[in-house]
């Protein structure tokens, strides 16, 4: 099934963000249930958040692994939105 985890960075949380990006990328390319993932830009071009689509077993597995995210546990997030998803276009 998958999931779209949808997080809000916290203000002023930038360099959070920027310090640990690529254990943040590393996580995502390593742990093979990422489907699509990207951040967000504000209107200067600058990471505000992130949308990321996994395919796991159950709400569950997809809290463990929004939880286990280098970006989580580095505490970069305001809000985390986890939401079933249903891809109806796009490969």
């Amino acid at each position: 099934m998958k999931f779209a985890v949808i997080c809000t960075d916290k203000p002023g949380a930038l360099q959070i963000r920027l310090d640990t990006r690529a254990e943040h990328v590393e996580y995502l390319k390593s742990c093979g249930v990422v489907v699509h993932a990207g951040p967000f830009l504000n209107d200067s071009d600058e990471m505000y958040g992130s949308l990321v689509i996994i395919e796991v077993d159950d709400m569950a597995a997809a809290k463990d692994w929004a939880a286990n995210d280098p970006y989580a546990k580095a505490g970069l997030f305001a809000d985390v939105r986890i939401e079933a998803w249903k891809q109806v276009i796009g490969g």
